[in-house]
């Protein structure tokens, strides 16, 4: 099966050699396009979709779920997948012994997996651009806003954004809950280039 991205990549590989190509000589343009073609016959189909990276991977469930809702079109996923959703977040509390509790945006499991269950990446022209900053909540995405914290972070942290962060909660000394609110991945000194791609070069870790 062919990736999607294939079809787009070899498409825009051809247009920027026709770019290239490009002078005087009109015939000698044309000639130079007649010998570059692409073959796009065959079946695409969609194999991942990431408005909200990280959400299908916490809350699918399965390995059947998370391959359907990556070929569900995002006007469809709400009705489909918000149920399956909610009971994985629910019962991702429960192996925990806990309940799910209202998160820092004051929402309870039921509204905040509606809000998930659509696969989009809201803009708000008026608003800062952001994941999240504190007040603003999926106004936008910067390259150094930390997504996944903050997706977990809205998941598990309760009230206070901090619930499960290794709590030792009847004081034996021993952590009663797991770190579920970061990734452990710090977006400390991230410094996005000003020039396409934007992206700094990989960290070494």
């Amino acid at each position: 099966m062919k990736l999607h991205t294939i079809k787009y990549l070899a498409a825009s590989i051809v247009l920027a050699a026709a770019v290239g190509s490009c002078g005087n000589d009109d015939d000698g343009m044309t000639n130079e396009m007649e010998m570059m073609t692409a073959d796009f016959s065959g079946t695409y189909s969609q194999q991942d979709q990431m408005g909200r990276p990280g959400i299908n991977t916490v809350l699918s469930g399965s390995s059947e779920t998370k391959n359907s809702f990556n070929v569900t079109i995002p006007s469809e996923q709400t009705a489909k997948f918000q149920p399956l959703f909610l009971n994985q977040a629910v019962a991702l509390h429960a192996a925990f012994g806990a309940e799910y509790e209202n998160n820092i945006l004051g929402l309870d499991a039921t509204t905040l997996t509606t809000i998930l269950a659509t696969d989009v990446l809201q803009v708000a022209p008026d608003l800062p651009t952001t994941y999240y900053d504190g007040t603003n909540v999926l106004t936008g995405r910067n390259l150094t806003d930390d997504v996944i914290d903050v997706t977990l972070i809205l998941l598990f942290g309760g009230e206070t954004g901090a619930r499960f962060n290794g709590q030792d909660t009847n004081g034996d000394g021993v952590a009663d809950l797991p770190i579920l609110v970061t990734d452990g991945v710090s977006n400390e000194g991230e410094t996005p280039s000003n020039n396409f791609p934007y992206l700094e070069a990989p960290h070494s870790i």
